[in-house]
């Protein structure tokens, strides 16, 4: 690309429009292998590659020469805010907990509080617009976040005000679900918010031991289902509802699922699983990833489906965008305008790298602070048990296109894309499990 790493003021525009590239994988399939390219899910057959999943060179020429996998084009760039960095649950996992709460109860620290004014939104997409300029980029993907964004809802208005001409493509919304009222939800929606992810951690019994309100420790399950209904009864709003898995609620995971169904419209909800990490702040999952919860996780994503629920097909690791490009082609803003490469990051002074006002630090200063470690190999190990048996299942039950045959020198290498309540491919390939909120 031509143009040049850019600080916080920088001109440069780029001439080549900026891609990105995801890294492939390979899972054993029932009948051979799926590649997973950053363009294309292909089935191999069996000889494809060998049993320690090392693909047969001559395949992977093929896949290459007929574009299963290389750069794709970013079409927007990613800007994720903070509307506030206070919460108004107490939930002990969250990664902005600083430390479990000393007298056991509901009100771990935090990080420091602060809510995004309006000046700030208007810098935040201003600086946004700023390096999408420098990037040849026309569209930007909005992410509201928090805390609890929604302490704050004049923020989020705000930031959707100012982003509206500026090329919105996207708008979506990461909340705990307590204060989206039918009436907030319709503003919101009608300022440009498409979807809104939503955690759940079990049915009621479970879930309110674990979510539950900072200033008094009550649950929350029944107040979330009721404002989820009205909020989707009001709008067309989609929601993403994810799914925490520990010790606590791995046995009454199909019962929460038909609550569910019976409360929102499947069709425009995405279902997702994932494990509860340990934060290191006194939250500890004791769950064995092991070959029954595998099984466990691909039940719960089969009777999803079955219910009429979309649920995401795995695909190729995908890049954070900001923290790959290191800020070029996304960013992440806390609340008092202090920029961060990732959002598990924000409000933490150790990791910022930047301020909306000066830009980015030099890169000396910053280099290790755009991207995290990623998941453990114990971790992967898991995800990818669980996608293989997902694609498996979509396959088999047609919610795969039937496959046409490509010639391949050791097996058959076919092409399949999702179809009927299949959901967009993840943008991080955390399709079943990972992550902590």
């Amino acid at each position: 690309m031509s143009s040049t790493q850019q600080s916080g003021g920088g001109t440069a525009t780029s001439a080549v429009p900026p891609t990105s590239t995801s890294t492939p994988r390979l899972l054993p399939s029932a009948s051979g292998w799926w590649y997973l390219g950053g363009r294309r899910l292909v089935l191999l057959g069996p000889a494809a590659a060998d049993a320690a999943g090392r693909l047969d060179p001559a395949v992977e020429r093929q896949l290459l020469a007929t574009g299963a996998h290389g750069p794709t084009p970013v079409r927007a760039y990613a800007l994720t805010a903070l509307t506030t960095t206070a919460c108004n649950l107490g939930c002990a996992y969250c990664f902005q907990n600083t430390g479990p709460d000393p007298r056991g109860g509901s009100q771990p620290p935090r990080i420091d509080g602060s809510a995004m004014s309006r000046q700030t939104a208007r810098e935040t997409v201003e600086f946004a617009a700023a390096r999408m300029a420098e990037a040849g980029l026309d569209a930007l993907d909005l992410h509201l976040s928090g805390g609890e964004p929604l302490l704050n809802p004049a923020g989020c208005r705000d930031l959707l005000e100012f982003a509206g001409p500026r090329g919105l493509r996207s708008a979506r919304l990461t909340s705990n679900g307590t204060l989206l009222t039918p009436t907030l939800a319709g503003e919101l929606a009608g300022a440009g918010l498409r979807s809104v992810r939503i955690t759940l951690d079990g049915r009621r019994e479970e879930h309110d031991l674990i979510r539950v309100r900072r200033s008094g420790g009550e649950g929350t399950f029944d107040v979330l289902m009721a404002r989820l209904a009205k909020a989707s009864a009001a709008t067309e709003l989609r929601w993403e509802l994810r799914v925490n898995v520990s010790q606590h609620n791995r046995d009454g995971l199909h019962a929460l699922l038909d609550q569910l169904a019976e409360r929102v419209d499947p069709d425009r909800c995405q279902i997702m699983f994932a494990l509860v990490n340990d934060t290191g702040v006194g939250y500890r999952n004791t769950l064995a990833r092991d070959a029954d919860l595998v099984d466990r996780f691909v039940g719960w994503l089969g009777h999803a489906a079955e219910r009429g629920f979309r649920i995401r097909r795995p695909a190729a690791t995908r890049p954070d965008l900001g923290g790959s490009s290191r800020g070029r082609l996304g960013v992440v803003v806390s609340a008092d305008g202090t920029l961060y490469g990732r959002v598990e990051t924000a409000g933490r002074p150790d990791a910022a790298v930047g301020t909306l006002h000066t830009g980015y630090r030099p890169e000396a200063e910053i280099a290790g602070r755009w991207r995290g470690a990623g998941p453990d190999p114990a971790l992967r190990a898991f995800r990818d048990a669980v996608d293989a048996r997902v694609l498996d299942f979509l396959h088999a039950t047609g919610r795969l296109d039937p496959p046409a045959q490509l010639p391949d020198p050791t097996g058959s290498a076919t092409p399949a894309k999702p179809v009927g309540p299949v959901g967009p491919a993840p943008a991080a390939g955390l399709s079943a499990c990972g992550g902590r909120r």
